[in-house]
């Protein structure tokens, strides 16, 4: 049967893609090796880097995020280097088992899945490893499981007090372009993004932002990659061109995202997401509810995970309102399953579709009976009234 209206998806990513973007996409396939192309190629690589906020080369990749993961360790490491991994949550947890599968060793700083990467932690960590064994540390930019960020310029003030030359490898896989992010200020060797987050695109495209020494690093890896080379992608880049046969009309619509971002402003986008997280926030609050993350500095602008009281089923409850408003919302992942769910406020949003969310949300959280106040929509509104 139909239902009337838009489908509301409010899951941390895929975000919801807009009309310009999906008209862009939406071209004649071009020869991918043909003069024309070079344009486009140029376009978004240049046009990429100012996202990343960044002079040094940005790969793009036709692949999920998981790719480039694996692009970054492939291309800097070598079997059995040691790699410092802090676990805040799902999506950390699966880069480790990722590390593991490639032959290295992850040394891991565990979390209570609360908090994102504590600088402290990391820099007794690095303190210890007199013999500099550890050869990079992997950190979660925006923890998509938990709706906890890390503070990166923080995590690179610790690695410098230190004074450990590992490698820092950040994974903002849900935070470019979503929550400000700094590669070159903030002292990031290795950046790791897709294109289903904060650049509106559908999936299919990952990004490597690499500084120069983890180029110096890439030179003595032995790490098997063919498909994950750099060398090959950054030569073939210089000409505007791929080594292979890149997602042509994904590039198209990437193109289109980096244009309507700079448009708006990039502070100005990190702007209206912050306000849109501080918004959720106050609605969470009003229901009675607890936000997963308790750290006021690392709340994510990206999403909110919320926990539901004892008793109750944080699935049962998404599945009432995708059910009886149309609405996705984003599952608790491993340790948080069943005990949260997550509202997702990235991407091409603004107040009305916020509103709409919530006001969804406070219409399942009656009708799956979950124990709640009333109030939490009402409450949103009158922060967004007052913090125009």
């Amino acid at each position: 049967m139909r239902r009337a209206g838009r489908h509301f998806l409010q899951i941390p990513g895929p975000s919801p893609v807009p009309d310009r973007i999906l008209r862009a996409i939406d071209m004649p396939v071009i020869d991918h090796r043909g003069p024309g192309f070079a344009d486009l190629g140029n376009r978004v690589l240049e046009g990429i880097q100012g996202v990343f906020k960044t002079r040094q080369p940005v790969i793009i990749y036709p692949s999920s995020g998981t790719g480039a993961w694996e692009a970054a360790l492939v291309n800097t490491l070598n079997e059995g280097d040691k790699v410092l991994m802090v676990e805040t949550g799902h999506f950390a947890s699966l880069w480790q088992k990722l590390a593991l599968k490639l032959g290295l060793q992850p040394e891991v700083i565990e979390t209570d899945w609360r908090r994102g990467a504590d600088p402290q932690s990391i820099e007794d960590a690095l303190r210890a490893d007199t013999g500099h064994q550890v050869k990079a540390l992997c950190v979660v930019h925006n923890e998509t499981s938990t709706g906890c960020t890390s503070r990166i310029a923080d995590v690179r003030r610790a690695m410098d007090a230190a004074g450990h030359p590992a490698l820092l490898l950040v994974d903002t896989i849900s935070g470019l372009a979503s929550a400000d992010f700094r590669f070159d200020d903030w002292g990031v060797d290795v950046a790791i993004s897709g294109s289903q987050k904060g650049l509106m695109l559908p999936p299919g495209l990952s990004f490597n932002a690499v500084s120069e020494k983890a180029l110096q690093a890439n030179a003595q890896s032995a790490l098997p990659k063919s498909y994950w080379q750099w060398s090959e992608m950054i030569e073939a880049n210089q000409r505007g061109y791929f080594p292979y046969t890149p997602s042509t009309n994904l590039l198209f619509g990437l193109a289109e995202a980096i244009d309507m971002l700079n448009e708006e402003g990039l502070e100005n986008v990190f702007t209206r997401h912050k306000r849109h997280a501080a918004a959720t926030r106050e609605a969470v609050r009003a229901w009675g509810l607890q936000v997963q993350c308790v750290i006021d500095s690392e709340h994510s602008p990206v999403l909110t995970a919320v926990r539901v009281p004892e008793g109750s089923d944080a699935d049962k409850l998404r599945s009432v309102i995708l059910d009886e408003c149309d609405m996705s919302l984003g599952n608790g992942l491993s340790k948080v399953q069943g005990k949260v769910f997550r509202i997702g406020h990235l991407g091409d949003i603004n107040d009305v579709t916020l509103l709409g969310t919530l006001s969804g949300i406070e219409v399942g959280l009656h009708l799956a009976g979950v124990p709640h106040q009333t109030g939490g929509v009402q409450a949103a509104l009158d922060f967004l009234k007052s913090n125009r």
